[in-house]
């Protein structure tokens, strides 16, 4: 696997200047494709390369489960992935080219409600946040990723990237090959949530996100149609909750 952060010289000016030595987080140019006729590039940290796989094919809906997935070659910087599935020529127009033709207001109406009754405590909610801060281990180093957490019971798996979007892709596909049971699943992590975030969560069932940042209203609107919990400014003892507010037992 390639390295997540390497060392760079600069020069830090606090009254007056001074070579140091600092830490900075590593981005790849990443290739995905797809039954050798779906090609997409990615700029995202080089780990956990499978999971992004697995989450990827899961949030567009290319895939409908892992089992759909027959394989994944991983060589360097590109990835090829086969997908067996009857309507695959069907899906990748349809989600894959969705903004091309109304973008995520065309999306939602492929992804459907999420119905669960999954339900948690606020003090859990919070709790798991204070563990995604202390997983966040290159953050840490480098102030460069976000981070991304799936709690499932007692699990929790956490992954970090330079996009955002791609460490919620690499927990849904750790937690898709774990066989989490994502109806019984949240998701906590950094940064916004636009449409694009929330009918990636939609579309594999979770029922709950929460972040401690902002919602858009795009991401609003999906979350109130597909009937998932988001949760905002989760930010020392308190936080927003904008859709369906029964799932967080206050």
């Amino acid at each position: 696997m390639m390295e997540m952060f390497k060392e760079v010289k600069a020069v830090r000016f606090e009254g007056k200047p001074s070579e140091v030595i600092e830490t900075i987080v590593n981005d790849e140019d990443i290739e995905i494709t797809i039954n050798n006729s779906v090609s997409r590039r990615f700029s995202i940290s080089p780990n956990s390369l499978k999971e992004f796989t697995v989450g990827y094919l899961l949030g567009e809906g290319l895939a409908g489960s892992v089992d759909n997935i027959t394989n994944i070659n991983i060589d360097g910087k590109t990835i090829k992935a086969e997908i067996d599935l009857e309507d695959f020529d069907i899906r990748k127009e349809l989600v894959v080219g969705s903004d091309c033709f109304g973008g995520w207001r065309t999306k939602i109406e492929f992804v459907g409600q999420v119905e669960s009754e999954f339900s948690v405590e606020s003090n859990d909610l919070i709790d798991a946040f204070g563990k995604l801060k202390k997983k966040a281990e290159v953050w840490q180093k480098t102030g460069g990723t976000h981070v991304a957490g799936l709690v499932s019971g007692d699990d929790f798996i956490a992954i970090e990237d330079v996009s955002r979007h791609v460490a919620v892709d690499k927990v849904i596909g750790a937690g898709a090959i774990a066989k989490f049971d994502f109806s019984k699943s949240f998701i906590v992590y950094s940064g916004r949530m636009p449409a694009d975030m929330l009918i990636k969560i939609a579309r594999v069932g979770i029922p709950i996100i929460a972040s401690n940042a902002a919602p858009t209203s795009s991401g609003i609107a999906v979350a109130d149609e597909a009937r998932v919990t988001m949760v905002g400014f989760v930010r020392g003892k308190r936080f927003n909750i904008y859709t369906h507010p029964h799932r967080i037992i206050l």
